[in-house]
């Protein structure tokens, strides 16, 4: 971030004159995937510009929620909002909503099996059996014929999911209606759905909980909350064959192979992508802004936290757990925030 001049009580960026003492306030709401990375962005940015952003996190549903009802300054949300959501926004807000990928990050199987640390493989087929309820038990044929050097214990599977709605949640199970077509018909994929088996935890903190809890448990939740807790999380077989963990380099092939044809309006799903070294349940998360915005010291002060997201901000990905955005990404966002207008006026 470029800071041009300071003088007492002021600092100009980007063009922009801040009033440190006219305390500006941005709130938003939604995923809890990238908490983690948007509390130190959101630090880090406030001890830079004085400008505070509040950010609840609520789940995607309730992000997307808030937004269309108009309560927030943006949203955010690992699962891309519906045409029907967009449509509903636009007509109480009277404006279109953008979606503004912030980085990347991956959604593993984490589990809890004694004498079982690292190395666990499992597929996208054993995975869907096993929140279906069909595979109840670690030492099942399908789990073993996948873990032919590991003593899986005869013990009982205790599956956890979420309970509130989850980006996360979407893009798991949008992963598990590509690789099954059963899971498609029966099941389905969303911010919610209704869990054939399992107990329910309320944002990846709870699942993590969870699973951290239960001897036999296993569970699907972000990156960074698996390691913060300490949690193994399982190889998966991704579409090209290849049992792959989850890492910074993965979750980029994954998103390497599938945002070459990036739709215009970047919503986009990168699960299952195509390529040897791709992490089969990847996925962007977004912030959803207001095109047009009514209140321009807002407007302007969100374009400038954009736009340092979109350069300083990515070098915090990796050491959080995140994929940094690729350039032509940022590119394409960049078109996007420079769309963002106030009271129809371009923000300078």
């Amino acid at each position: 971030m470029k800071i041009k001049s300071i003088i007492p009580g002021l600092i100009i960026i980007f063009g922009f004159s801040l009033t440190m003492n006219a305390q500006i306030q941005l709130n938003g709401a939604g995923a809890t995937f990238p908490t983690v990375i948007y509390s130190k962005w959101f630090d880090v940015y406030k001890n830079a510009t004085g400008i505070q952003m509040n950010y609840q996190a609520i789940g995607s549903g309730g992000g997307i929620k808030q937004i269309i009802e108009g309560t927030v300054d943006f949203g955010a949300s690992d699962s891309p909002m519906t045409d029907q959501q967009l449509n509903e926004a636009k007509s109480k807000q009277g404006t279109d909503v953008l979606h503004i990928p912030m980085v990347m990050g991956a959604v593993v199987v984490s589990y809890n099996l004694q004498g079982v640390g690292k190395g666990l493989n499992l597929d996208g087929e054993t995975l869907a059996k096993i929140y279906s309820g069909k595979i109840r038990m670690w030492n099942d044929p399908s789990i073993k014929g996948l873990n032919p050097k590991l003593n899986l214990p005869n013990k009982a599977i205790l599956v956890a999911h979420r309970s509130d709605g989850s980006g996360t949640t979407f893009i798991f199970t949008d992963y598990l209606t590509k690789v099954s077509q059963e899971w498609g018909k029966r099941t389905g994929k969303g911010t919610s759905v209704n869990w054939p088996v399992g107990l329910g935890g309320k944002g990846n903190d709870g699942v993590a909980g969870l699973v951290k809890q239960m001897q036999g448990s296993i569970g699907y939740v972000e990156l960074a909350y698996a390691i913060k807790n300490n949690i193994p999380y399982a190889n998966l077989k991704n579409k090209a064959g290849n049992f792959v963990e989850a890492t910074f380099s993965s979750v980029s092939a994954a998103a390497e192979e599938t945002s070459k044809n990036m739709p215009g309006d970047l919503r986009v799903s990168i699960t299952d992508a195509p390529g040897k070294d791709s992490y089969p349940i990847s996925g962007f998360t977004w912030l959803l802004v207001y095109k047009n915005m009514r209140n321009e010291t807002k407007a302007k002060a969100l374009v400038n936290f954009l736009k340092w997201a979109m350069g300083k901000g990515q070098s915090f990905a990796t050491g959080l757990y995140y994929a940094p955005l690729s350039k032509g990404v940022i590119k394409l966002c960049d078109n996007k925030i420079n769309m963002i207008t106030a009271n129809g006026k371009n923000i300078k």
